[in-house]
């Protein structure tokens, strides 16, 4: 610490507090200590304690949400340090797969430049350079929010020794029977030219034309037209009275493309209501009817190509883009006399590219998947064994939701921007086999020529491993001393494309649970609980806050107030509101130094009745806030610290201690000086993980015995440590 002298130290607390001042020398102080290294930490930290911080995206700066972890797992990291943990918190940085090769596209595009007409190893190495950058930009950001993680363990999903891992774990998939290429249905960007995760789609409802048409003897309502060309059957539900004659039945259809016979097949998903209980099944574009076709073994038949448009099996409309063709279409129908009405305000969900909002247009493909029910049960059994568990009970049953329902997962990506997948492609059979060593030359099925699988690994593939991986899995000192690790702590949002992942993956690679506890947070809103968006103009960024007003105010307006899963609302005023507070400590800092210039803290004094009430009052409320920590009331914790310091303290026992402290009476002025200093050092420490830099600049001043680093202090609470 400081080795100022205590006149020289005092002169500090004169000046107003200055966030901007102080901020980046205490965070140096704290990075040159080590201690951030949990093996550097002083001998009473025994027990290990982990966090593996979800890696922001290396394409940009931080935003609210990024603010939100950070704090959070800030918080407990530096509480269970001060608790005698040998806390880790390992940082990192994804490579993020399409959401940074997107970034990088319209970086390309104001530049006049195409990802489709540059060579793939050239356009790879471009996003590196760009990432890299990015990636040492974003961890200053989090080294100014205070993060205390161990920058020497930092992983970037990218680094050779996590990309081994990603290929060990899909060979293993792989010998187990778990992974295989085949041909199914997935959400096709035909702007970005790659299929998407649910992740990166967004559902929205909007008003469509449903389009009522004479079908031989039926008339069904579809929303697309332009897929007609693919039918391979018409569906009815087999309790609806009205079509029974019909089931199993061929019937004729006359199209404007001559007449065509197709199947009458009954499955329960028809519903009766919808239209007129009558569906057309396209296997080929819609992923309910690819289900359906796969059960009753009908022919997919593609009319739609990659770019969204009709192909050459559509006749005259082969070329045209969806939208036109559809107008053609409906036309044309309606001069064969085939339209029979239109209703046009049909409300349904449609899936669009989250990125640039163009209609998902749903394609079957080859693709690797991986059969996940399996892993999905071990997963579930994790969780209702107790193994795992969510801090918000909702998100428990949100999870075995989606567990019981998972469908096959489809690995694959059409993109340049991520890890390759290590396999072989037979030009002949179309099979494709994994080749870690690179060795494969012929086909082992068919003795075919192959080529490398040009796809790279969906995102969630490679992070999904990111616990095991980070700690050097199965090796090393780290992953066996701090595996499991301890919080998961991240948005609420990727509750299913990550958590769900990393659990299943976890126990399938390792055989342990990847963490004990799950934290959700929600969203951050602002003011009027609108999503923040750039075209809305309501988007506050956390690192333009903290500047303006300090990193602890922005932290404790990220705590206060929100509770685990909930959204949360945010604005400048409620931080502006946490930066006064900040000054109140500050202020009644320096009044309780200038009181007690004079004391002797070598020897405690008879402490009165009346002291001795007030501090029992205060173990009492550190105690609930301990509490509060302990089982994740963080919100809860920071409201009774801010209470507590403003309204009790610096309203109430500051302004009567003040008789005490001119009170001519030794004993009295004495037992007031030791109770004001005490509540004052107390309440520091316990501020420390919600306000980081005020704490440790005042600890520094402060004249207590203990002049090592807060950050590594004890907490008031020390009876239960270790326990």
């Amino acid at each position: 610490m400081s080795d100022e002298k205590p006149s020289q130290i005092n002169v500090k607390l004169l000046k107003p507090y200055n966030p901007k001042e102080t901020e980046g020398r205490i965070y140096k102080i704290w990075e040159e200590s080590g201690y951030f290294n949990p093996y550097n930490l002083p001998e009473r930290h025994k027990e290990p304690f982990t966090i593996i911080m979800p890696p922001p995206n290396a394409n940009g700066s931080l935003h609210a949400g990024h603010a939100v972890f950070v704090t959070i797992e800030d918080l407990i990291i530096r509480y269970k340090r001060m608790r005698g943990f040998r806390a880790l918190w390992v940082p990192g940085a994804d490579h993020a797969g399409f959401e940074t090769q997107v970034v990088y596209e319209k970086k390309l595009e104001k530049e006049g430049r195409s990802r489709f007409k540059m060579d793939p190893k050239e356009l790879y190495q471009e996003i590196m350079d760009f990432t890299q950058s990015n990636k040492a930009f974003m961890e200053n950001q989090l080294r100014g929010l205070g993060a205390s993680c161990d920058w020497s363990r930092e992983k970037f999903t990218l680094d050779a020794d996590i990309i081994e891992t990603v290929y060990k774990t899909f060979k293993k998939l792989s010998d187990d029977g778990l992974l295989y290429r085949g041909k199914r249905i997935v959400n096709w960007c035909t702007k970005h030219q790659t299929s998407l995760s649910e992740l990166e789609t967004t559902a929205e409802e909007k008003t469509d034309s449903l389009y009522y048409i004479k079908y031989g003897p039926f008339t069904v309502a579809t929303v697309r037209p332009e897929t007609i060309f693919g039918d391979t059957a018409i569906a009815v539900n087999p309790e609806d009275k009205r079509y029974k004659e019909f089931i199993g039945k061929e019937v004729e259809i006359d199209t404007l493309l001559g007449k065509i016979k197709l199947p009458v097949i009954a499955d329960e998903y028809v519903d009766k209501e919808f239209g007129t209980g009558v569906v057309k099944i396209t296997p080929a574009h819609d992923p309910n009817d690819f289900a359906i076709g796969l059960k009753y073994n009908l022919p997919a038949v593609e009319v739609i190509d990659k770019y969204g448009k009709l192909n050459e099996k559509t006749g005259k409309y082969a070329g045209l883009k969806v939208d036109e063709a559809r107008k053609l279409i409906i036309e044309d129908l309606e001069k064969a006399g085939l339209l029979v009405k239109i209703d046009e305000n049909y409300k349904h969900s449609v899936k669009s590219c989250y990125k640039c909002a163009k209609t998902i247009e749903p394609k079957i493909m080859d693709q690797w998947f991986v059969k996940t029910a399996p892993l999905a049960e071990k997963a579930m059994e994790a969780v209702s064994s107790g193994k795992i568990r969510f801090v918000t009970e909702k998100f428990e049953k949100i999870f075995f939701h989606w567990m019981k329902n998972i469908q096959d997962w489809n690995i694959s990506r059409q993109i340049v921007w991520g890890i390759p997948i290590p396999a072989k492609i037979c030009k002949k059979c179309g099979e494709g086999f994994v080749d870690l060593e690179d060795e494969m030359k012929k086909c082992p099925k068919c003795g075919g020529e192959v080529y490398d699988d040009p796809d790279t690994f969906d995102t969630w593939f490679s992070s999904g491993q990111w616990p095991f991986a980070v700690l050097g899995y199965p090796d090393s000192n780290d992953y066996k001393i701090y595996y499991p690790t301890d919080v998961m702590e991240t948005g609420s949002d990727i509750l299913f494309f990550w958590v769900a992942r990393m659990i299943m993956l976890g126990i399938y690679v390792t055989g342990e649970v990847p963490f004990k506890t799950v934290y959700l947070h929600g969203l951050v809103r602002d003011v009027n609980r609108q999503k923040m968006s750039k075209s809305k103009g309501n988007v506050i960024s956390p690192i333009e806050m903290s500047d303006k007003y300090g990193t602890d105010a922005l932290r404790m307006a990220l705590i206060v107030g929100n509770t685990p899963g909930s959204d949360m609302a945010l604005s400048e005023d409620k931080i502006k509101g946490y930066k006064h507070f900040a000054n109140k400590i500050w202020n009644a800092s320096r009044f309780v130094l200038e009181n007690t210039k004079d004391f002797d803290f070598e020897k405690k004094p008879e402490i009165l009745e009346k002291d001795k009430q007030l501090l029992d009052e205060l173990a009492g409320e550190i105690k609930a806030i301990t509490n509060d920590i302990e089982n994740y009331r963080f919100y809860l914790a920071a409201e009774k610290l801010y209470h507590y310091f403003w309204h009790n303290f610096a309203d109430i026992i500051i302004e009567k201690s003040k008789a005490c402290l001119a009170s001519p009476k030794k004993g009295e002025r004495e037992s007031a000086q030791w109770t004001l200093f005490e509540i004052l050092s107390t309440l520091i420490k316990t501020l420390h993980p919600f306000m980081p830099f005020i704490t440790e600049e005042i600890w520094s001043i402060l004249p207590t015995k203990d002049k090592n680093l807060l950050m590594v202090g004890n907490w008031p609470i020390q009876e239960e440590n270790n326990k």
